[in-house]
């Protein structure tokens, strides 16, 4: 390659560069020298052969001849003579000056201009060849590498979406489900799932790319755009279609989608020849209303092929008796449960749920209860979910598992995990909430059971989060907990690290004890277990680090503390040792710097609101000015004046 491009780049150069140069200084150097030599020779000649022969002539004619001849024949051999011999040398000097300096000049400059010009084209030329060369190898290769990942619209252009060949032992498609052994159809099932929401993916990022530039009107891209996006459609059509034997109401809308891919690309191509505002207005109308059924119709299918594809996977589970098998498939549902509620919504229609109790009521699947239990859980945050739970009696399931002493503590902290997330108070549906009040005692005993036992902080926050949501839909849950001695235990579990080691556990202890102190008889247990201790502790909580989420359970924590110390401080008993331990300053605090509080107006109110039951029991306890501004003013007033508050570091 390299030695046909040089020898290519040298005889080709080598024959402009002579053609030009040649020319260029034959025409240059004969112009140039014939003007010079011509002048320069025709005036040196002339004055030296005029003077010279002149006065040669004249003297040696004159005398000679003078006296002998007669005037006019003098004068006539003189002229005849001088202007014979003039002309003689003059031509004879031109002549032989201009030609040697012409030719030695043009040589010169032909061999120095040739060389020089040559030798500079040559070599330029042939780098910036072998260059481009070298760039296009590379570019073709990376194409050749890329196409590997992706599909390239223009191939898929020319083979008309066709599926592009490949080895025989090879998988004949990305979506095509092997038909090997167990482990092997698990493996491509997931990669099945996975490749189909990427692509879809694809599709989808594309569809809103053309949203935004038809609100531009930039046409020319809304076609590329709508060519990408209707190659990829088609590609994926024709791969899944060639993989699994799809239903025909899928099959419909893969016929309608792949008919308006096609209009979208025809109709965005129309818009490219005109520059007529009228239309290209009317036009945009119309491929807007055709973009929006496009992606209707391909959410719709691939939804339909996401069903088909999790339709498999729990057929696999509920036909098979292999461990093996059936932990693999629910791994992968477990996966895609976390892809969004819209994927999960799936999976429960699909009746997963159902399947996975039934493995939860089998013996002989104990290892795999915490793994259905888990994605039972992640189902159970769309309302789908819990309905499917209800209806198979889950909550009875539970209850089973949670007070099996022989349950491993996985299997029971992922039982408490399902109670948390269905009691969870963000559903708005509280249906099944009736069957769970049948086993609500077994439940909460099991759960504040576990909250005692708990190994590490996980399983401590899946039960205790358990416990705070049971907590707030009815009161006879705080009334069982009170029973079981729940305070005692979860103020013990404060001074375990072990067990409650982050805000988000601190945060579920605080709301159990916030629903708690409602009742009367939980001020004396509170104060019995050094409660108010660990109230005072927790208004201090502050994020360990700049995360979100962490900083909001800090926020939470600090105002469920201020709003238990208010409602235990009804007890004379709780207000007197909260002031005696310096509860007061600490709320000051909390109400006047808002750093202190995280800059939290929840928090402010709550602490307000500690503040004035503790006045209210001992006036004394707060100093005249903080009296003035923070007890005297209605609630709203002393918010007002302690949000306005900011801190001057001059």
């Amino acid at each position: 390659m390299f030695l046909h491009t040089f020898l290519h780049t040298f005889f080709q150069m080598f024959l402009h560069t002579f053609q030009h140069t040649f020319l260029h200084t034959f025409i240059h150097t004969f112009i140039h020298m014939f003007l010079h030599t011509f002048l320069h020779t025709f005036f040196q000649t002339f004055l030296h052969t005029f003077l010279h022969t002149f006065l040669h002539t004249f003297l040696q004619m004159f005398l000679h001849m003078f006296l002998q001849m007669s005037l006019h024949t003098f004068f006539q051999m003189f002229l005849h003579t001088f202007l014979h011999t003039f002309f003689q040398m003059f031509l004879y000097t031109f002549i032989h000056t201009f030609f040697q300096m012409f030719l030695h000049t043009f040589i010169q400059m032909f061999l120095h201009t040739f060389l020089q010009t040559f030798i500079h084209t040559f070599l330029q030329t042939f780098i910036h060849t072998t260059r481009m060369q070298s760039l296009h190898v590379d570019s073709v290769q990376r194409w050749m590498e890329d196409l590997r990942h992706m599909t390239e619209v223009e191939c898929m252009c020319v083979l008309q979406a066709k599926p592009i060949g490949v080895e025989e032992d090879a998988q004949q498609g990305e979506l095509i489900v092997a038909s090997g052994g167990a482990g092997a159809g698990d493996h491509v099932a997931r990669n099945n799932l996975q490749t189909l929401l990427r692509r879809a993916l694809v599709v989808s990022t594309e569809l809103g790319k053309m949203f935004q530039r038809l609100e531009k009107g930039r046409w020319q891209r809304v076609h590329s755009t709508a060519v990408r996006a209707n190659c990829h459609v088609r590609s994926l059509v024709h791969e899944y279609s060639a993989a699994r034997s799809t239903p025909p109401e899928m099959q419909k809308y893969e016929k309608s989608l792949l008919e308006k891919c096609l209009e979208l690309t025809n109709i965005t191509e129309r818009c490219l020849h005109t520059d007529d505002e009228f239309f290209l207005k009317s036009m945009r109308e119309a491929i807007h209303e055709i973009l929006t059924d496009v992606s209707d119709s391909f959410s719709n299918m691939i939804d339909m092929a996401l069903a088909n594809e999790i339709r498999l996977l729990i057929k696999q589970i509920d036909s098979s008796d292999s461990v093996h098998t059936i932990g693999s498939a629910i791994s992968n549902l477990l996966s895609l449960t976390q892809d969004g509620p819209q994927l999960c919504s799936i999976i429960a229609k699909e009746g997963a749920v159902v399947v996975l109790f039934k493995i939860c009521r089998q013996d002989r699947f104990r290892d795999l209860y915490a793994h259905a239990l888990r994605t039972v859980a992640s189902i159970c945050c769309v309302e789908e979910g819990i309905n499917q739970l209800d209806k198979v009696d889950g909550i009875l399931c539970l209850a089973d598992i949670l007070t099996d002493d022989s349950s491993v503590e996985a299997a029971r902290a992922e039982a408490a995990a399902v109670v948390a997330q269905i009691t969870s108070p963000h559903h708005t549906s509280t249906q099944h909430l009736a069957s769970f009040l049948e086993s609500m005692h077994d439940i909460v005993t099991a759960l504040i059971k576990l909250c005692e036992t708990a190994s590490c902080g996980e399983v401590f926050l899946l039960a205790s989060a358990a416990l705070a949501n049971i907590t707030f839909f009815d009161s006879m849950a705080c009334e069982i907990l009170l029973q079981l001695s729940a305070i005692h235990i979860l103020l013990q579990a404060c001074r375990d690290r072990q067990r409650v080691d982050t805000p988000y556990s601190k945060d579920q202890v605080v709301t159990i004890l916030a629903n708690l102190s409602v009742l009367e008889q939980c001020a004396p247990e509170v104060l019995q277990d050094q409660g108010i201790e660990r109230l005072l502790l927790l208004l201090g909580e502050k994020p360990t680090s700049p995360s979100p989420s962490e900083g909001a359970a800090c926020e939470r924590v600090q105002q469920k503390a201020a709003v238990t110390l208010a409602r235990l401080s009804r007890d004379p008993d709780v207000a007197q040792t909260a002031i005696q331990l310096k509860a007061v300053p600490r709320l000051i605090e909390l109400c006047r710097s808002p750093t202190e509080r995280n800059n939290s107006d929840s928090v402010l109110v709550a602490c307000l609101a500690a503040l004035r039951r503790l006045a209210a029991g001992c006036p004394d306890s707060i100093e005249a000015a903080d009296h003035q501004q923070l007890i005297e003013p209605r609630l709203v007033d002393s918010f007002l004046l302690c949000s306005n508050m900011e801190e001057s570091f001059v």
